[in-house]
């Protein structure tokens, strides 16, 4: 199943980048270039950086000079994400291609890349938690709240695993069709955003 080889790498990713927990460490991906595993590397490893990057521009006495270039990293990573989500996705639709929908196959709300996205949030969403269970410096109250944060998360995981799965099987089967949507981020984009060109044409 394609979501069980997606938890293991996540959880795989997340113990890897939390051996050095550096936000601009550089990741070494020990897959094969052009393999599914190593896109699923790497994108898990943006988010994890990520993850920690929110954490610091919350600081509550964060310097603005600080916070303007922690957001300028947050916009980058962001753009990496969906750019190796849609490459996900690009995998996909090769798998994929030969498979004639049927007269009645259906559309999904999101793309398979899009739902394994959302899995890869949820492994770092599930380490997280569980670290907060671990705290010996909370009160019971607050431990037990964690603790059932944790057992919503890893249901989560279980159901986002299976319909994630079932969407790939529909797809395989001609129910669904895959189709790969592009976000179009228009904010990064120097001919897109009006303050990045009007700057340019000023």
């Amino acid at each position: 199943m394609v979501s069980e080889q997606c938890n293991k790498l996540f959880n795989e990713v997340v113990k890897d980048y939390h051996i050095y927990n550096e936000i601009e460490r550089l990741p070494v991906n020990p897959y094969a270039a052009g393999d599914f595993s190593n896109l699923l590397y790497q994108k898990c490893w943006i988010d994890a950086a990520q993850w920690h990057m929110e954490d610091e521009v919350r600081h509550p006495d964060i310097d603005p000079v600080a916070a303007l270039r922690w957001k300028r990293l947050i916009d980058k990573s962001n753009q990496d994400r969906t750019d190796i989500v849609e490459r996900i996705d690009d995998y996909f639709a090769e798998q994929f291609k030969n498979v004639v929908p049927g007269t009645s196959a259906r559309y999904n709300t999101e793309s398979p890349a899009w739902a394994i996205d959302r899995l890869s949030i949820l492994a770092l969403k599930i380490y997280h938690m569980q670290e907060e269970t671990q705290r010996i410096d909370i009160d019971q109250d607050q431990l037990a709240a964690c603790n059932r944060k944790l057992t919503v998360l890893l249901q989560q995981r279980v159901d986002l695993s299976t319909a994630i799965d079932e969407l790939l099987e529909d797809i395989a089967s001609g129910e669904r069709r895959m189709h790969v949507y592009r976000q179009m981020k228009m904010y990064n984009d120097p001919l897109l955003n009006p303050v990045l060109y009007g700057n340019k044409q000023s």
